[in-house]
């Protein structure tokens, strides 16, 4: 059996990064928490944490993390359900998504739900191709993803396609594209990637052109807001999305480089097929509004 109390420093320590901030949530002495998760270490036979700044798990703290994480959330969603609201008279759900979906039209397609349902949500961002595996792990409600099939005991929606354009700036675009878009140019031209699971342009540029991220300049700036950012800035090329994109290449901010390079990325809703009242309110809202805004003909009520 597992000690509630050690189990308890472990994921506080996992999750924190740090014995004093596991300390401080859990309103004990760092040197009790160090005391737990070595008992737990001692008990299980393996060590769970490395010991650095920030500290991580090690791959079977890992494994642990994810069991502890699932069980916390299953008796969160049972107490829910028996209750009907979580702390505060909310109702809290888990999440995983795409970053892009999250700093786009997720929020706006949600709010309705979260305000008049009165729901909290604990979002958890992924590559899109990524997020339904964290549905499958138990440790999210449900997920926005691209994989089309539902797993085993869930649901999948098609919720609507993100359009992406290939752009840069005017500038950029005649300093590195003046001779057109070809394996040479993208040589020299640097990228702009969201982080190393972007598979969207490394796999594209790979399938078009040959080319690995090894074999042309690139950035990593896995946020995308400051992708945007660094677009407008003129630091490198890369795919945005219209609901980002669209008002910058009206204003001639940015410039579409390639019409043939434009992508479609179609995103569907996994939930499990049991799920509480308030995640079918919020899906039949999702349902209903993530396409309107993603295609830009969403109209908020006045």
């Amino acid at each position: 059996m597992l000690n509630h109390k050690q189990c308890e420093a472990f994921l506080a320590v996992a999750e924190t990064g740090s014995f004093d901030l596991a300390a401080a949530r859990l309103h004990i002495t760092a040197s009790a928490v160090t005391l737990r998760v070595q008992s737990l270490e001692k008990h299980l036979g393996q060590m769970l944490i490395v010991r650095e700044r920030p500290c991580k798990a090690t791959a079977a703290g890992i494994s642990l993390l994810h069991y502890l994480q699932h069980s916390r959330l299953l008796e969160q969603n049972f107490i829910q359900s028996l209750t009907g609201q979580s702390s505060g008279n909310f109702y809290q759900l888990s999440i995983a998504t795409n970053a892009d979906s999250l700093a786009t039209w997720l929020l706006p397609a949600l709010q309705p739900a979260l305000t008049a349902g009165k729901i909290t949500i604990h979002f958890q961002v992924d590559d899109q191709s990524q997020t339904h595996h964290l549905l499958e792990a138990g440790l999210v409600n449900a997920c926005v993803a691209q994989e089309p099939k539902a797993m085993k005991g869930c649901t999948a929606q098609y919720l609507g396609s993100m359009t992406y354009r290939f752009v840069s700036t005017p500038h950029f675009a005649e300093t590195y594209f003046a001779k057109g878009i070809n394996r040479e140019t993208l040589r020299t031209a640097p990228a702009l990637i969201f982080n190393a699971k972007d598979q969207m342009h490394t796999s594209r540029i790979q399938q078009e052109y040959g080319l690995s991220p090894e074999q042309y300049p690139h950035f990593f700036v896995p946020s995308s807001s400051a992708f945007m950012d660094a677009v407008l800035m003129g630091l490198g090329y890369g795919w945005l999305p219209d609901y980002q994109a669209a008002v910058h290449l009206q204003e001639g901010k940015l410039t579409e480089l390639s019409e043939k390079l434009r992508l479609e990325q179609p995103l569907y809703w996994h939930h499990w097929k049991q799920q509480s009242d308030a995640l079918n309110r919020l899906s039949a809202i999702l349902q209903s509004q993530a396409g309107k805004i993603m295609n830009g003909t969403f109209q908020a009520d006045s």
